[in-house]
């Protein structure tokens, strides 16, 4: 098996002919001879090198409509006739089939059709025939042919050119071919998705851009994001973000995209540890910050507003890992960028997924995303008492919160102020003790305030300790069959409660 290939032929049809014509040069250069169909074949001249047009090759123009144009035998039988083979090297000869060593080859757009809100006869028509068939093609054969199967491959072909001249070796074939068979599965899965419509029939997830992390969730375990992190931040400080920063970002753009009003939140392993909504960001940074300042120590830290100097004055003065919002004034920057490391993220407008998944035991669990937001008229008074308006509005704020907090969890909130949490608990009890002693530990008045669960109450248990704190109005999703002891009890004690009839468990 020769390691070392000399490119005599190659197949170029392509849509993006950026940065092609520096290859194309460089292959007319080393005596490459060119092959093409339609408008790459005039761009190619274009640039004043001959081409050979593909259908004065085969003998047949490109027919029904252009869904046929490179399928033949003088094209496939060159790129995958195995040159160490006698067999093939005397079948190519005997038909008249020239060798093809390079074939460049990009694919019809079909995703951003889709994505275009297109005709469905539009999007069948973007399925693309020749073009996979030839990066497939070639790929196999990688151990003669080199295939580049879209425009994010120039660049490694040109710089192969310039270093080496028209010859590949078969690392670079076999790198090129693993390269093109990521671009064909990826295209295929889009398509697949296309017509399952949602169904979920099989599990068909690709994702192209790779980031290798420092590390997974810990030093022993590697770590990768698959994605597009530039497409939702600008990241303008701070060293690269980590397998565990990842988990938290995505924990805190969660729950900040809650709320429209102009809100502040804390989070410290996913979960919300500090979070107001005031009229100013600095307002809404130092009373979240109040909910908790000792676990808002390395924390993430999220707003939907701007941050200002006075803000980022106030912020500067804890250590934190992250910070993130839609944009900084200068001076802001200034001020949060003087820690070496700080991550400052600047959010960009990006459309997120509506399935999440996760590998557990032998396969993946697939489920919709959790957008259902509370709103007043989702709202069920079950008890004597209807909660007063501030009340109201202060459990919609709640139930933002423990909707995104691990469970089972318990929320405790007044003014649009997170006063404490008790997450990830096995019992419902004890989230509720764990947010009670957490919030008069920091000095709160639960006097008035509202309480959240990501669960109903099949027992009055949480009722009864909340009442004895002061604690007046209750938001639960309602559903069990014990519901009636609760309502009972609030009623007899004067307590609003309401349900949702949604649950929000998080796990």
């Amino acid at each position: 098996m020769s390691e070392s290939k000399r490119i005599k032929t190659a197949l170029v049809s392509v849509y993006h002919k950026e940065g092609l014509d520096e290859i194309i040069t460089k292959l007319h250069e080393e005596g490459v001879e060119f092959l093409s169909t339609g408008g790459t074949r005039q761009f190619i001249e274009s640039l004043g090198y001959p081409c050979k047009a593909v259908e004065d090759l085969t003998t047949y123009p490109s027919i029904l409509g252009g869904r046929v144009k490179t399928l033949h035998p003088k094209i496939f039988g060159g790129i995958l006739c195995r040159r160490g083979l006698e067999q093939d090297m005397q079948q190519i000869e005997k038909y008249e089939i020239p060798e093809i060593d390079l074939v460049i080859v990009d694919l019809y757009p079909f995703e951003a059709t889709v994505a275009s809100g297109a005709s469905e006869a539009d999007i069948i028509e973007k399925i693309d025939i020749g073009g996979i068939s030839l990066i497939r093609a070639a790929a196999k054969n990688y151990n003669d042919v080199i295939i580049v199967a879209s425009q994010a491959q120039y660049k490694p072909l040109l710089d192969m050119l310039m270093e080496h001249g028209a010859t590949s070796s078969l690392e670079e074939r076999r790198w090129m071919a693993k390269e093109a068979f990521a671009v064909s599965s990826h295209y295929d899965s889009a398509i697949f998705n296309y017509f399952d419509a949602g169904e979920g029939s099989a599990f068909r997830c690709s994702v192209n851009s790779q980031k290798q992390l420092r590390y997974g969730e810990n030093p022993h375990q590697k770590g990768y994001f698959y994605g597009n992190l530039e497409a939702m931040f600008d990241q303008i400080h701070g060293k690269e973000i980590s397998y565990n920063n990842l988990l938290d970002i995505n924990a805190a753009v969660d729950l900040i995209d809650e709320f429209d009003d102009l809100t502040f939140a804390i989070l410290k392993h996913n979960n919300a540890c500090g979070l107001a909504s005031r009229a100013t960001v600095l307002e809404a940074w130092k009373d979240a910050l109040a909910g908790d300042p000792v676990s808002a120590f390395g924390g993430v830290l999220i707003t939907n507003g701007v941050i200002d100097k006075e803000a980022a004055e106030e912020i500067n003065k804890i250590f934190f890992e992250v910070v993130i919002a839609p944009d900084y004034d200068v001076d802001a920057l200034e001020i949060l960028g003087q820690k070496k490391n700080r991550i400052i993220l600047v959010r960009k407008e990006a459309k997120l997924p509506k399935k999440q998944f996760r590998a557990l035991l032998n396969g993946v669990l697939v489920q919709d995303k959790d957008t259902n937001i509370e709103t007043v008229a989702d709202l069920k008074t079950v008890t004597d008492k209807a909660p007063t308006p501030e009340e109201v509005e202060d459990m919609l704020f709640a139930n933002k919160i423990v909707k995104n907090s691990k469970s089972n969890a318990i929320v405790l909130a007044k003014d649009k102020q997170l006063l404490a949490s008790g997450v990830g608990q096995t019992s419902r009890v004890d989230a509720l003790k764990q947010a009670i002693e957490k919030a008069k530990s920091f000095g709160f008045d639960l006097n008035g305030a509202v309480m959240a669960s990501d669960a109903f109450f099949p027992f009055p248990d949480c009722v009864e300790i909340a009442d004895k704190e002061g604690i007046t109005a209750v938001i639960q999703p309602g559903g069990s069959v014990k519901d009636d002891l609760s309502f009972a009890y609030c009623n007899e004690h004067g307590m609003a409660m309401v349900t949702t009839g949604i649950r929000h468990f998080k796990h």
